[in-house]
């Protein structure tokens, strides 16, 4: 069997193909992350889009149970305060009443024992016959003394030693000076002694002695009687109710009996029957518009009779 033309001929098998080198592919870009997304850290597993929202979840479920908390503390506290209020009135009261208490009895102290209160000025007001230095003397010794703890009966007791001091009322002035205010006998009268004449006031007490009559001061004549009888007590009523222009122009006021007093106008004026001391107010204001008309002739007035003059 004939063999095809060539075949016997070696065959020439050709090289295989060198493979086309293959194209390298740009790699794709990483995907941005969201700055509210953590970066997955090796070992990891990513979090996926399906994952969010249950992270968002328990996030919110966290702050619901912080909100209920603290809704429940500030409720709780609420009503520890309601139940607890009059308990804290009560504090606050006795606090109160402390710190008043311990602030007054810190006033009390510095007032009555620190020396920032002490007397250093005697002031003497309301004389005019007593000599205020005299007075002066007699109560100094309690100079330097706090204020509160100046002895008010010994300042008695030191004016008592002064007849003509009649009353008197101190007044402390802070925080220094104590002020005495002196009231002084006002004379009524005077009553004929032994030994010359006695100037006294209503209460009979003696402010002053002379041996001539003291000028310008009705003589009280009691007949002998002291200053402690009825009589003298009827002549001081009738001298209490005399008008000041009645009382200027009295001489002598006489009275035997509170039922008898008669009394003599100066300068050789007229007599003026009075009677009793009783109703002296009335027949004080009847005598008065009677000299006011200064009747010519007239030697004696009667006012005896309440609401009644006569005159001869």
């Amino acid at each position: 069997m004939k063999r095809p033309e060539g075949f016997d001929r070696p065959q020439v098998v050709a090289p295989p193909p060198e493979p086309k080198p293959r194209r390298r592919t740009k790699a794709p870009a990483p995907e941005m992350i969201p700055e509210s997304t953590p970066a997955t850290e090796p070992g990891t597993i990513p979090r996926t889009p399906d994952a969010v929202p249950a992270a968002d979840s328990d996030r919110t479920s966290r702050r619901a149970v912080r909100r209920a908390a603290r809704q429940r503390r500030r409720f709780e506290k609420s009503e520890v305060r309601r139940f607890t209020r009059r308990s804290r009135r009560r504090r606050v009261a006795w606090a109160v009443t402390l710190g008043i208490v311990v602030t007054m009895a810190s006033l009390v102290a510095v007032a009555v024992y620190s020396p920032l209160l002490a007397l250093t000025t005697i002031q003497i007001d309301g004389t005019s016959r007593l000599n205020p230095d005299d007075l002066h003397a007699a109560v100094d010794g309690q100079l330097d003394t706090p204020l509160a703890l100046i002895d008010f009966d010994r300042i008695t007791e030191e004016l008592g030693d002064f007849p003509l001091v009649r009353s008197y009322v101190t007044e402390t002035v802070p925080p220094h000076t104590l002020i005495i205010q002196i009231v002084e006998r006002e004379p009524v009268g005077s009553l004929a002694t032994g030994s010359g004449f006695d100037l006294v006031d209503p209460a009979g007490v003696v402010i002053e002695k002379s041996q001539a009559r003291i000028p310008g001061v009705p003589l009280i004549d009691i007949g002998g009687e002291g200053s402690d009888s009825a009589a003298f007590d009827a002549a001081v009523e009738v001298l209490i109710a005399l008008p000041q222009p009645v009382l200027v122009q009295l001489d002598t006021i006489v009275a035997g009996t509170r039922d008898d007093v008669e009394l003599t106008l100066a300068g050789g004026g007229a007599k003026i029957i009075w009677g009793s001391a009783d109703d002296s107010a009335i027949k004080a204001r009847i005598l008065a518009a009677a000299l006011a008309q200064n009747y010519p002739n007239v030697v004696e007035y009667n006012v005896s009779a309440p609401g009644q003059l006569t005159y001869r």
